[in-house]
């Protein structure tokens, strides 16, 4: 497995157009997606999501990266960072298999990403927004060292927005 970077646990890398069906193993779950903006991904629109959303954010050295188990390789989940032009910054996100849930995945795969995002890609900021009532995901940023700084509406989705400054 050709990966970007890792952590103690965990090994980050490119998605690539032939993982539509981690993809979709992954966020055809409601579970897994009852937080965010999105339907749940069918097998038709996961290869669409990899080309138009995910695969276009690499060109930036940013990205949403695959993330395996690093001792089995095995496919758990999404991390990264994103830029969103049009709030013009940079955002870390992350959405792991429910199988994966409460090992400290989240918690290590975030922590990873904002210490790459500093120390390779030079960032100065980066922000992370979650659900206000999605209180896994608030623990995970808040565990990464992320302040609280308000609460706002994106995507007609009630949302904290925290940041962490280099």
């Amino acid at each position: 497995m050709n990966s970007l970077f890792q952590s103690e646990r965990l090994l980050f890398r490119q998605f690539t157009v032939d993982d539509a069906d981690l993809l979709y193993q992954l966020n055809s779950d409601p579970e897994v997606t009852k937080y965010v903006h999105e339907p749940p991904t069918t097998k038709e629109n996961a290869p669409g999501i990899l080309k138009n959303i995910i695969l276009p954010q690499y060109e930036l050295k940013l990205g949403r990266w695959a993330v395996h188990l690093k001792y089995t390789h095995e496919f758990i989940g999404w991390a990264g960072l994103k830029y969103l032009s049009d709030r013009d910054e940079v955002d870390l996100g992350y959405r792991f298999i429910k199988h994966y849930w409460g090992n400290g995945f989240a918690t290590e795969a975030a922590s990873t990403c904002i210490s790459y995002g500093f120390a390779h890609l030079d960032l100065n900021r980066i922000v992370a927004k979650a659900h206000v009532h999605n209180t896994a995901s608030l623990k995970v940023i808040q565990k990464c060292g992320m302040k609280f700084i308000k609460e706002d509406i994106v995507d007609a989705t009630p949302v904290k927005i925290f940041e962490i400054l280099r």
